[in-house]
């Protein structure tokens, strides 16, 4: 009797008969492992944005503007090494990546817990740990070409849509148990003392007053009771498909290239946070991009000709179709995911006031909603509904989904701008946020059917070898919505015209309903309905 994780030598799953009888139940199990491995990916690279805002409130020497960067340097990485990542299936194999991807998770998860007892820790290691928490958004890349070489092209959209849309719940997850493991010494003296809050924090549940104990630490610590077990499941429970891996070489070797291409994108993010510094964000991220392509081409030994071979995917139109399709979904659902509890904290922490000559001045909003209480609905809804628009999108076709969900964003994406402006310059700034979290809902649902909608297109239009770089890639550009909504927001926002935006944005699904209706909807689309 074969090992539950042997290597997989016959691999047939558009032949029904060998899919019900054998491929389904392997593809499931593949899947079931696959996704928690996943949701830990995205609750590590997405940490930061709650890390730092209670390391601001436990009074960490450190300024604003650096506290925001690690989130950045996060967001980054995670972004860049999706790159290096949407190869490493064909190269390496999928147990092998899996497994040595989640246990990799266990150094930035353990590294910020230690780090985070010491409030005197030097600014430069958080820098490194939030560079290697990266590592968490990576994985996505590797995890979604994986599944895809699982299912039937029938079956792109449930096998992706679950992966990534409950994979995505470790946006949600990291959200809720963070401020809820900070309150609680869970892990005793090993984890050492708690800190006193300077200023009042809060959890899903409710406010917390400054002077309480806090175990920060935890925000690290508490990832490794699920990456020890998920590793141990990715080993023993897990397969490489020779069909779409020929050769996997033996695991050291296989996790060799692995490590490689992990470094290859960590010294391309670092090279690409350090051009931040000196340029334009619209000119330094395109660079980062190049300048991963440019040392993924020169890697020595015999991943060369197999990147070589994978770097086909250029030359196909739909994969810069389907680019910015994934940018329009994807790219949207993790920006909002990082920009949402910056809006609700700067936009409705502070109201207009009006003195008694007339003038007006911006203060502190004593009855602000807090970010930590309300931030986490938005990529729940988004990620819950992401295997719905999969589903819908198997029985109706990817490509009228997407278009239907595009007129919705960019109605959603206006109305969302407009109630921003309204809040910013109101003396009551409450009244509209409601409102506001609504139109936020709108868009991360609709984002999240989109999600699922591309996933299936993307399964449909391209073939076993190239399904799963394309995936990889696609997912690599729009990941860079992590850094680049926060800062455009941020920007707006800062300048006091929040709606611009969201309007800006509004263009660009404008342009996406063009895009998809050219390539896929018209009368003599180049494939019809993916």
């Amino acid at each position: 009797m074969a090992k539950t994780n042997a290597d997989i030598e016959h691999w047939d799953v558009e032949n029904e008969e060998f899919w019900e009888q054998k491929g389904k139940r392997i593809a499931s199990r593949n899947l079931w492992i696959s996704i928690p491995s996943l949701l830990m990916g995205f609750a590590i690279w997405l940490m930061w944005g709650m890390i730092t805002t209670q390391m601001g409130n436990l009074g960490f020497p450190f300024s604003t503007d650096q506290l925001f960067q690690l989130t950045a340097v996060a967001g980054l990485a995670g972004a860049t090494l999706r790159i290096p990542a949407s190869f490493m299936i064909k190269i390496a194999g999928g147990r092998n990546t899996i497994f040595l991807t989640t246990a990799l998770l266990m150094i930035p998860a353990f590294g910020t817990g230690v780090a985070l007892m010491n409030p005197e820790t030097p600014f430069i290691v958080f820098q490194a740990l939030a560079l290697l928490s990266g590592i968490g958004g990576g994985n996505f890349a590797c995890s979604m070409s994986n599944i895809s070489s699982f299912y039937p092209k029938s079956k792109q959209g449930y096998g992706l849509g679950m992966n990534a849309g409950l994979g995505n719940f470790g946006v949600t997850t990291m959200q809720i148990l963070i401020p809820l493991v900070m309150t609680v010494g869970i892990f005793g003296a090993l984890a050492g003392d708690p800190m006193e809050l300077q200023k009042s924090s809060g959890t899903l549940i409710g406010r917390i007053e400054a002077g309480t104990d806090t175990w920060i630490q935890n925000a690290g610590f508490v990832w490794l009771l699920f990456l020890i077990p998920l590793a141990f499941a990715g080993w023993f429970g897990m397969n490489n498909l020779k069909a779409v891996t020929p050769n996997p070489g033996h695991p050291l070797s296989a996790f060799g290239k692995i490590l490689g291409l992990y470094g290859v994108g960590l010294l391309a993010s670092a090279a690409g946070i350090w051009a931040l510094s000196v340029m334009s964000m619209w000119l330094a991220l395109p660079l980062t991009i190049v300048l991963t392509l440019g040392l993924l081409r020169m890697i020595p030994g015999d991943i060369k000709p197999n990147i070589k071979n994978q770097f086909a995917i250029f030359s196909n139109k739909h994969t810069w179709s389907m680019t910015v399709l994934y940018i329009l979904t994807f790219g949207s659902f993790i920006g909002f995911s990082a920009a949402l509890p910056l809006s609700i904290t700067v936009i409705f922490g502070n109201m207009m006031e009006v003195a008694a000559d007339g003038t007006v001045t911006r203060v502190s909003n004593p009855d602000a909603p807090s970010a930590l209480t309300w931030a986490w609905m938005g990529p729940f809804v988004g990620a819950l509904i992401r295997p719905v628009g999969g589903w819908i999108s198997d029985k109706v076709g990817g490509s009228i989904v997407t278009q239907v969900i595009s007129a919705v964003m960019v109605v959603a994406s206006v109305a969302t701008g407009y109630v921003m402006m309204l809040a910013y310059n109101s003396t009551d700034p409450n009244s509209y946020f409601a409102l506001f979290l609504i139109l936020f809902i709108v868009l991360f649902a609709a984002s999240g059917i989109g999600n699922g909608s591309t996933f299936r297109s993307i399964g449909f239009i391209f073939n076993q070898q190239q399904k799963g770089p394309v995936l990889g890639w696609t997912s690599a550009v729009a990941a860079y919505g992590a850094f680049i909504a926060p800062i455009v927001m941020g920007q707006q926002i800062k300048a006091g015209t929040p709606e611009l935006a969201m309007y800006g944005f509004a263009v660009f699904y404008a342009i996406c309903l063009v895009v998809n209706w050219w390539f896929y909807l018209r009368k003599n689309a180049y494939i019809k309905n993916p």
